[in-house]
């Protein structure tokens, strides 16, 4: 009978080892699942600071270009000036 008890033990200790080693593991790996989590976020943030930045410079771009009318008149001065020019 000790020995059964004895090795119940050995197999109850075994499957407890089993256990903690398994659950370390299981810690490792959800530490680098939240590192990855983190360097992702810490990414995303870099990448929209970049994306305003651009949008930014776009903004001011638009802001510098002529609109459809002005364009239109500048063009209707570049005619005249033009007529103006093979005139002389």
């Amino acid at each position: 009978m000790d020995d059964v008890k004895q090795m119940f033990r050995k197999l109850i200790n075994g499957q407890s080892l089993m256990k903690s080693e398994v659950l370390g593991e299981i810690r490792k790996v959800d530490k680098k699942v939240e590192d990855l989590r983190e360097e992702t976020r810490n990414g995303f943030k870099e990448v929209n600071k970049r994306i305003d930045k651009i949008g930014m410079q776009t903004a001011s771009v638009e802001d510098d270009t002529p609109t459809i009318e002005e364009f239109d008149k500048l063009e209707k001065r570049v005619t005249k000036v033009e007529q103006k020019v093979a005139s002389i």
